[in-house]
């Protein structure tokens, strides 16, 4: 068939709908969604935040949100599996392009992007981060505590991110603590899935380990999601390196052990009723990847986050 159109990222009318342009052509947004930095009437917005100065191993993660859009053109065109939906067609997505950071002064990194993703967030619109090492979260999820309250938190994670720090370190690894002694996420009602680390505290989170993950099937995986979230406002953030470097190599700091992706997604799949208010994919390295292997997992990732969002405002 004979594409509709050709570079839909410029060309399109609208947020929602398929382009059909060839998987190998045209220009590279996500999903094919049109770019625009006019947001009004989105139901979701795509945002790429190039940034790995705060990685303590390989760095690269920089490139994550080319290489996630990269792998994302082939997902336009039919139905998307699992939901057999296409629910761009009814979903109102735009890709706002990147955040802009000043590479040689980092200490002004979490102003700026908690600054814009306020404003994405402000009339509603589900923000859906690419990242980016994994000190991005911090300042989204400031973003949206300070619209929705603290925050449930799902972190598919090798790394409880838990390391100390004085509250002004730029560092992927103190998130998830700054966040709790801060107030702005509920420990008692977070999760960790996929931890294959020791840091030195849980900030009373809880943790489904590795060796739980693979033990568990991904319908009591996801039932323990549910069961910790009771219904709160959550924020879901996906650490690439969750999964097993076998399905995931382009990564800053692999860990063996780990998940495979098709078990990940199987989890995803089943969160349809959690109320997710902001979702992130993170680590994703690209020169460390093998045939996009990387990649292409985190694009399913976060076109499961957008799947969810349909099914959940679809069912009201």
């Amino acid at each position: 068939m004979a594409a509709n159109s050709i570079d839909n990222a410029f060309v399109a009318r609208g947020f929602a709908g398929a382009s059909y342009e060839p998987t190998y052509a045209g220009a590279l947004s996500f999903m094919r969604r049109k770019y625009s930095k006019n947001v009004k009437g989105a139901d979701a917005i795509v945002w790429g935040i190039p940034f790995d100065a705060a990685v303590t191993n390989r760095p690269g993660a920089r490139f994550g949100p080319q290489g996630i859009r990269r792998a994302s053109a082939i997902m336009d065109n039919d139905a998307q599996y699992p939901f057999n939906d296409e629910f761009i067609d009814r979903l109102a997505v735009v890709d706002y392009g990147d955040c802009l950071l000043d590479s040689g002064n980092h200490q002004k990194t979490p102003g700026i992007i908690e600054r814009e993703a306020a404003k994405l967030i402000r009339n509603g619109a589900f923000l859906l981060s690419l990242g980016g090492d994994h000190f991005i979260t911090w300042p989204i999820l400031k973003a949206h505590a300070a619209k929705y309250g603290p925050l449930s938190v799902v972190q598919f994670d090798a790394h409880q991110d838990t390391w100390d720090d004085d509250g002004r370190r730029i560092d992927h690894g103190s998130f998830v603590l700054r966040a709790v002694r801060e107030g702005v996420i509920d420990p008692e009602t977070s999760i960790q899935i996929g931890i294959r680390t020791h840091a030195p505290t849980d900030c009373g989170i809880k943790i489904l380990y590795g060796y739980e993950v693979e033990e568990l099937r991904a319908a009591d995986i996801a039932y323990a999601i549910l069961e910790r979230t009771a219904g709160r406002k959550t924020y879901v953030t996906f650490d690439i390196d969750c999964l097993d470097p076998a399905f995931a190599p382009g990564t800053g700091t692999p860990v063996a052990g780990g998940p495979s992706s098709a078990k990940m997604l199987s989890v995803l799949r089943l969160l349809d009723r959690l109320d997710m208010v902001g979702a992130d994919v993170v680590e994703v390295a690209p020169a460390y990847d093998h045939a996009d292997i990387t990649s292409i997992a985190a694009s399913n990732i976060a076109m499961y986050y957008l799947g969810l969002l349909s099914a959940r405002r679809a069912r009201g």
